[in-house]
């Protein structure tokens, strides 16, 4: 299962965000305003700092169980180095995420973290960046491997590079030889219970984020995307991979205004149940949701603005040989969606119910509301003593 929310993309600076609304709601079916029920969970009280570990009551969709490290201490980031990925010291990032214990990652100040090899992730933990400006750029970037109950949060992900052929620590009993790794800003590789919200994912190697490898229970949203080729690719890697699990995924309140494009941009689905709602998609190249291998695609509430290149309308691709017309039978289909400046989507399948059951994660807003719901997506600009 994945959930991803979707991010609003297409905005100039990160912490450009709409004023903060009013009543504290201790879960995500209250609301204080915003409509947004993940944010309303926790954002109007203005002790969230107080409260952070809150937070993890909050997700809906696919990947709503993820609890990140709710049920451990808190872990302080003080030192923003990456000197040794084999021997981490006490303090960094590094040292925080590989730890057997469940853990609530904080930070003591605003930093850029410059990572040697890739951040490989243990189990149960939450890396929180609220109240702090915190960059992860210009090196390695995050891998979610084999590991459950994950969540990102208020984190600036961005420049990553390919890294590798070397030596990186897993857990504290584990290190081994790592490859190549592709340069993504986050790869799910075999994960599941995975929340990743109100982040800023611009300018990778690779992907922005990637899941693959029977990756599930996953949710995306409220992330804000920008500047990059190739947004999501969310699948198993090969085939054979598919009898493992049931891959879901969630894009919600996401802004995607991808403007590197020269491949694939925005996600592209593979095999598994993919529900797309109130998203804002700007400005795609090739397409605005692409599949390959008879994904399901649920496109509920969102709102398509195609760019005036008259050979950029369509927001589907299906990705397929020249003679190939399978893709008939792939159930895709459009409800509710607003499509402006020549925007079309080209429907197929059969509209069989049972599939689209396991494409739905929760009911949609009005696409007429998207605009409001994305307004905040992207890094929240939190501070101490008041509502976030």
């Amino acid at each position: 299962m994945f959930i991803v929310t979707a991010a609003a993309a297409g905005r100039h600076h990160p912490q450009a965000k709409a004023p903060a609304v009013d009543v504290i709601s201790q879960n995500a079916t209250e609301t204080c305003g915003t409509g947004n029920p993940m944010d309303d969970c926790w954002r109007c009280d203005p002790n969230w700092m107080r409260h952070r570990r809150r937070l993890a009551d909050c997700a809906v969709g696919f990947g709503r169980n993820a609890i990140g490290g709710r049920d451990g201490r808190y872990y302080v980031v003080s030192d923003p180095s990456d000197d040794d990925p084999v021997n981490p010291r006490p303090g960094t990032l590094r040292h925080a995420v590989i730890q057997d214990q469940p853990l609530w990652i904080v930070f003591k100040r605003d930093m850029v973290i410059t990572l040697k090899q890739e951040l490989i992730m243990n189990s149960f933990k939450t890396i929180d960046g609220r109240g702090t400006d915190v960059h992860i750029a210009n090196g390695a970037c995050i891998t979610i491997q084999y590991v459950t109950n994950i969540i990102i949060h208020g984190l600036h992900i961005h420049d990553c590079k390919r890294t590798g052929n070397a030596m990186v620590r897993s857990s504290p009993s584990h290190y081994g030889w790592r490859t190549m790794a592709d340069g993504d800003g986050i790869s799910i590789f075999g994960g599941s219970h995975v929340w990743i919200d109100h982040n800023w994912l611009s300018s990778c190697s690779d992907g922005l984020i990637d899941a693959i490898m029977g990756s599930t229970a996953i949710t995306i949203s409220n992330n804000y995307f920008t500047q990059h080729n190739e947004v999501h690719p969310l699948s198993p890697l090969f085939p054979s991979f598919w009898q493992y699990g049931t891959r879901r995924l969630l894009l919600r309140f996401v802004y995607f205004r991808v403007m590197k494009r020269q491949f694939f941009s925005n996600p592209r689905c593979r095999h598994g149940h993919f529900h797309v709602v109130n998203n804002v998609y700007t400005s795609w190249e090739m397409y605005a949701i692409g599949g390959s291998a008879n994904p399901t695609i649920n496109s509920q509430g969102n709102r398509f603005i195609a760019s005036d290149n008259p050979f950029a309308k369509e927001i589907t691709k299906r990705v397929v040989n020249p003679s190939d017309s399978e893709w008939r039978n792939w159930n895709w289909k459009s409800e509710g969606d607003i499509m402006l400046n020549g925007a079309y989507f080209v429907p197929s399948g059969r509209n069989a119910p049972a599939s689209y059951a396991r494409a739905s994660s929760l009911v949609a807003k009005p696409a007429s509301m998207v605009g409001i719901l994305t307004a905040d997506a992207g890094v929240l600009y939190c501070r101490k003593g008041v509502r976030c």
